[in-house]
């Protein structure tokens, strides 16, 4: 160890020596300038800071497929027995064929080089150690003037790496110091490191690299521009020649060997990996997660630190995302908000965990990018906050009526509590939250609903009734009602508390008159089907900081907001918008609740549902402005729309995506109705419905009876009722004769928009085991859920519910 050392410190008084002698044409009096500078040199700082460079991060899914891949550098950084040693013998021919006999100084590269330096000639002959340490300057560097001196063509320069490159030899291995350099050098065309090169030129890793490829990457590193195998590929196969002689120079390889692979070809196989967002098949969800990530104090002082942190530090960023969910989502709100749509309409859906917050899917019905006048393209995050790269939030229309629902029962009030509720009311002596009484309000459902009706919870509900929901609002207190929505993370988008005048003078906040973001709304909803437990939403589960050596776990963040027997009463009133109600015909198979919403002129449309262990909320309407451009008279996927309500697209996107997304998970039941609510039964007379969520016809006829009719005859009756008729293929067995109509869907009695879809299913006769019921209105046979049977799925969409 003292020999070695003692080997060192002579190495360095000879590099003063050797400096000042080079200087000497200059100073005059060698002797004296050999001293003067061979002192100067040894008391020169030493100690040089080599941190890992900087290196792409990764954001995975939760199944461990790649989302995107965030950098400043396209670097990953390997261990030097994952580079291959025919990659180590060739960059150590070519660059510095004595790197391991020297101590850092290549005596005779060094002279020449300083003498051409000095002669106003940039010349290179670095010791590969001398490349490591300017690299390192380069890298590390903090600002521009840093990173101008590390960069600049002088003499002092040079003498700076030499100290640093003797002193990094005394601490460092040869190897290690291998290792840093080819984790460090710049290969050209945007590729960092021996791996990255590889994977870059050859798609290869580092590890699989011949004789060829080897010793074409070992000829960029002087003049990765001008040897840059994909725009110059002559230059590059010159070089990769010249890098071959070397090798048979130093005895690497033979004279055959050599001759054999410069008679080929260069071989590339060039793959690019995408950088950021633009490039991925998720990128409004990666946007969300970089966001995250920029605006979390807990990642570093600034946005500035932190966005430099996500961009240089190599980081495995682990998410929530579900990939299949996810395609599921982007399938159906591409299908029925096409991205470039002429009519600039966009739908956008979340899907969270309830218990978690996890979220699992975020998809929109719009291509990633930065031009907002290019059609179908935007880089504003519809699903999510104005300070997660959101929007600035839409009206939620209806869905905030399970909001009233929650406030009116942790208040105590049972299911039973009735109003008379017609088609137009005005609400009077309405508070907010200091006390001071609103002006009147007048509210009203349609002049279809006719006239006054008396409603409950559960009727009110299922036929989300306007009128009804104002005065419970007004029973409840409106300031209890926006106390809720807070409890259930439903803040406004635009970030701007509801403690502001606007609000506390809004007397239609059960109507959802407030903006805010699918993915509030649908962290809302799965505090119901969590039972209570508000979970804010999450999109990173773990990060892990290879630079730093350290794993940042992300856990829920999770709270009872609501009690069980509150959330367990919105789940069942929310349930029976399935069986009758706004929601009829939206079924996914399996126990779920949801609730319609449609904002005042369909400026916006919106649905939320839910099982027990998925919450979605999906949002139509158009990012110009809502009021100004609202839902009517539209024609979105091929298909002519007069009025767009809550379940004619939204409705059916949520279906359609929750239909494949439950499929791997386990199919669980609500808790049953607590029974301190009381009666679940509906008053009499019958429930009317609010148009702006169940879609009323504007005829005043309601779907007829035609059970027991011919084909004909009930197409015909159907038609004259204003709505179309689709005849099913399949036939279902029933009491009534072979070839008569045995079910309808919606039921007789239903109220829809014009226009909107009646399915007509004919009989085939008794069933074989003779279990055919009747009785029931529908040929004997229960829908949904009776038996067990389900409506086979149709192209055609189901109606506007």
């Amino acid at each position: 160890m003292l020999q070695k050392l003692g080997q060192l410190f002579g190495v360095s008084v000879a590099a003063g020596v050797l400096v000042a002698a080079l200087a000497a044409p200059a100073l005059g009096g060698i002797g004296i300038a050999a001293r003067n500078v061979a002192t100067g040199f040894l008391n020169m700082p030493s100690e040089l800071e080599t941190p890992p460079p900087p290196q792409r991060s990764i954001i995975y899914d939760a199944e461990g497929g790649v989302i995107a891949e965030v950098y400043d550098r396209n670097r990953e950084l390997v261990e030097l027995d994952q580079i291959a040693p025919i990659m180590q013998q060739a960059i150590i021919a070519i660059e510095d064929s004595r790197f391991y006999e020297h101590g850092g100084l290549d005596i005779v590269g060094t002279f020449r080089a300083a003498l051409r330096t000095i002669a106003g000639r940039t010349q290179g002959g670095s010791s590969i150690t001398q490349q490591y340490v300017k690299n390192v300057l380069i890298e590390s560097a903090t600002s521009q003037a840093e990173q101008e001196e590390a960069r600049e063509t002088t003499l002092g320069r040079k003498i700076r790496e030499l100290r640093y490159a003797i002193a990094l030899e005394q601490r460092m291995t040869k190897d290690e110091i291998l290792e840093g350099y080819l984790n460090i050098a710049y290969f050209g065309d945007g590729a960092y490191g021996a791996e990255s090169a590889a994977q870059h030129f050859f798609s290869v890793s580092a590890s699989e690299l011949n004789l060829n490829q080897a010793a074409t990457l070992a000829g960029l590193v002087r003049y990765p521009e001008l040897y840059n195998p994909r725009l110059n590929p002559d230059q590059a196969q010159e070089r990769r020649d010249v890098v071959l002689d070397r090798m048979v120079a130093t005895g690497v390889i033979t004279e055959e060997e050599a001759e054999k692979t410069k008679a080929q070809d260069l071989e590339l196989d060039i793959s690019t990996p995408s950088n950021g967002c633009m490039p991925s098949k998720q990128p409004f969800f990666c946007d969300y997660v970089i966001q995250e990530i920029e605006k979390n104090e807990a990642f570093g002082e600034t946005e500035t630190e932190r966005a430099r942190w996500l961009r240089t530090a190599g980081l495995e960023i682990y998410t929530t995302l579900d990939p299949d969910m996810q395609e599921a989502g982007q399938k159906a709100v591409d299908k029925w908000v096409p991205r470039k749509n002429e009519a600039r309409k966009v739908a956008a859906e979340v899907l969270i965990e309830p218990g978690t917050g996890e979220i699992r899917a975020m998809v929109q019905s719009r291509n990633y990018g930065p031009d907002e006048s290019k059609l179908g393209e935007t880089s504003i995050n519809f699903t999510a906050n104005a300070d997660r790269g959101g929007s600035t939030g839409f009206q939620a229309g209806s869905t905030f009526k399970a909001i009233t629902l929650a406030a009116a029962l942790e208040k105590g009030l049972p299911y039973s509590t009735s109003f008379t509720s017609g088609s137009t009311i005005t609400v009077t002596g309405q508070k907010n939250c200091d006390g001071n009484t609103l002006a009147p309000w007048t509210v009203s459902n349609s002049s279809e609903s006719g006239g006054a009706a008396t409603h409950n919870m559960v009727s009110g509900t299922k036929g989300s009734v306007n009128t009804y929901f104002a005065q419970l609002q007004k029973r409840v207190g409106l300031c209890n009602v926006i106390k809720m929505a807070e409890k259930l993370g439903l803040t406004r988008a635009d970030g701007q508390s509801y403690d502001n005048p606007r609000t506390q003078e809004n007397n239609s906040f059960t109507l959802g008159s407030e903006e805010v973001s699918p993915l509030n709304v649908a962290a809302a909803y799965a505090t119901f089907a969590s039972r209570g437990i508000y979970c804010k939403p999450m999109a990173i589960t773990k990060i892990v900081d290879r630079q730093a050596g350290r794993t940042i776990e992300m856990e829920p963040e999770c709270e009872r907001r609501i009690s069980k027997d509150v959330a367990d009463g919105v789940n069942y009133l929310l349930q029976q918008t399935f069986k009758g109600g706004t929601a009829t015909g939206l079924g996914i198979g399996r126990p779920a609740a949801g609730k319609t919403g449609t904002t005042d002129n369909s400026a916006s449309a919106w649905f939320a549902g839910y099982t027990p262990n998925l919450a979605g909320a999906v949002f139509v309407g158009d990012p110009r402005g809502p009021n100004q451009y609202p839902l009517r008279n539209v024609t979105l996927g091929g298909r002519y729309y007069s009025v767009v309500y809550g379940a004619t697209i939204p409705g059916p996107i949520w279906q359609e995506t929750m239909r494949e997304a439950v499929k791997k998970l386990d199919e669980k039941s609500f808790a049953r109705s607590p029974a301190r609510f009381g009666s679940t039964s509906e008053p009499a007379p019958p429930r009317r419905e609010d148009p702006t969520d169940a879609n009323p016809a504007s005829s005043p006829g309601s779907v007829p009876n035609v059970v027991g009719m011919s084909r004909d005859q009930a197409v015909a009756a159907i038609e004259s009722a204003g709505y179309r008729a689709n005849v099913a293929d399949r036939r279902l067995p029933s009491s009534h004769p072979e070839g008569t109509v045995a079910l309808v869907e919606p039921s007789a009695g239903s109220r829809l928009a014009e226009g909107s879809v009646v399915n007509i299913f004919l009989s085939r006769g008794p069933a074989d085991n003779g279990n055919s019921n009747g009785g029931n209105g529908n040929g004997g046979w229960e829908f949904p859920g009776g038996g067990g049977w389900e409506l086979p799925a149709l192209d055609d969409q189901w109606g506007a519910f």
